[in-house]
């Protein structure tokens, strides 16, 4: 018989479909930031509604440029399970225009923007929880460290080649510790430092715009995606698909879930509360879309929607004040669909940098996913509240207390973001119109 022959692996090569569909995804990713400013922004009150999307904006510029510096290569450097190191890559600039990402078909470039996409929204998350009350300026600064100092590590943990969670085998597909529970936990540890908002649980603090709301609920969806089906690096295997349809599908079960508990709750099915069950199901699928079925899918939006309905009431059980409920919706909806994973798991589970996991519904997988959303969960929540205590005690994080009631935009930015007093006002307007040329006759008489 002849002697067996042993063919070399053929190396990657790159890839005009996956480079192309990745971009699309990258750019997909980036929407959902200006999403995010819109569906916090209609969430707070009129005089804190520029500062919101302010907030989320300035997120784009700060990160981006620390990205290309030195973020980049310190989440997914290599030789270290804590932080990544490639001098390499400080600066970009020694990285060559075709040069693959390791075992993949897409050029390092594509895969550094595609990251930085979800090193950008995973700050401005936290702004949510923060606002009508912190200055620009503070928060501008807390985004640049916190990035370095919390977002970078965890990163390299979770997706980083050498990262130890990634090693042990902890799944997460497109970030459910890395940026929701990352994100969600940093807002806890900042709101109990800064403390709450003036008239918290005393003054009405109902959204100004629903419209606004859904708009961003409606760009959040469909950058999520990019966010979740991009994670995938390509979809030479369908997992990217299998991605896709988990998404739409938990969203949707999630968005249910939520109305039926608040109609049981409070007895109506509220706009609000749709926008946030859909943002609760984007949150939970993102961790474990790659390793459960469509069924599975569903189970996960169902019990995150439920569960996260519920959560956003602790605040004020237990007195935080997480303004647009940071804590309640990406903490919560990133541990539910973390550790889910353990009990639906059905096949690949894959952490967006390099490899792939081969998930079962297991106890073996449940407490690797448990020693994950621990150690971020932990984390995050000390290092962000040393941050925002470390930031409080030199440069102040909160506005004045006359500037909070007043209004954090004119305080802040010297704008507003709806002028009344113009003419043209539509009924408003034209009702004024007619009441001031009625007085003005009964004066002239």
């Amino acid at each position: 018989m002849a002697p067996a022959i042993t063919l070399a692996a053929e190396a990657p090569k790159l890839s005009s479909a996956n480079t192309g569909f990745m971009l699309i995804a990258s750019a997909l990713v980036l929407i959902m930031t200006p999403g995010l400013a819109f569906f916090y922004g209609g969430m707070v009150r009129v005089k804190s509604t520029l500062n919101m999307l302010m907030m989320s904006f300035i997120s784009i510029g700060i990160v981006t440029i620390l990205w290309v510096l030195y973020g980049f290569s310190l989440a997914f450097g290599t030789n270290n399970s804590l932080i990544g190191w490639d001098t390499d890559w400080f600066g970009l600039h020694k990285i060559g225009l075709t040069e693959l990402w390791p075992g993949y078909t897409i050029p390092i470039f594509v895969f550094m923007v595609f990251q930085m996409m979800f090193a950008i929204i995973t700050p401005a998350l936290i702004s949510g929880a923060l606002a009508d009350r912190v200055k620009f300026s503070a928060w501008a600064l807390f985004v640049a460290l916190w990035l370095t100092i919390v977002y970078v590590p965890v990163a390299h943990w979770v997706w980083g080649a050498d990262g130890w969670a990634f090693k042990l085998g902890v799944i997460d597909f497109a970030g459910g510790t890395a940026v929701h529970i990352n994100a969600g936990a940093g807002a806890l540890g900042v709101i109990l430092v800064i403390g709450k908002r003036v008239g918290f649980k005393k003054d009405p603090m109902r959204p100004h715009s629903l419209p606004l709301v859904m708009l961003g609920a409606g760009l959040l969806w469909f950058g999520w995606f990019g966010f979740n089906a991009g994670s995938w690096l390509g979809n030479d295997d369908g997992v990217g698909a299998l991605m896709f349809v988990n998404t739409q599908v938990a969203t949707a079960a999630a968005m249910l879930a939520w109305l039926a508990y608040e109609k049981i709750r409070h007895g109506a099915f509220t706009t609000l509360g749709a926008a946030s069950g859909a943002v609760a199901g984007l949150v939970a699928i993102t961790p474990s879309g790659g390793a459960v079925s469509p069924l599975g899918a569903i189970a996960v939006g169902a019990i995150a929607g439920a569960a996260c309905a519920a959560a956003v009431g602790l605040k004020y059980k237990f007195g935080y004040d997480d303004s647009l409920d940071v804590v309640g919706v990406h903490m919560v909806g990133g541990i539910i669909g973390s550790l889910l994973i353990g009990f639906f798991a059905t096949g690949k589970g894959q952490s967006t940098a390099t490899g792939v996991f081969y998930g079962d519904h297991s106890f073996t997988q449940l407490w690797k996913q448990c020693a994950g959303v621990g150690a971020v969960l932990a984390y995050s929540l000390i290092a962000s509240a040393v941050l925002a205590f470390l930031l409080d005690k030199t440069i102040g994080m909160r506005v004045t207390e006359d500037e909070e009631i007043s209004g954090i935009d004119q305080a802040e930015h010297a704008e507003t973001a709806y002028d009344f007093s113009g003419a043209g006002g539509g009924i408003a307007g034209s009702a004024a119109s007619v009441l001031a040329a009625t007085e003005s006759k009964k004066v002239d008489a």
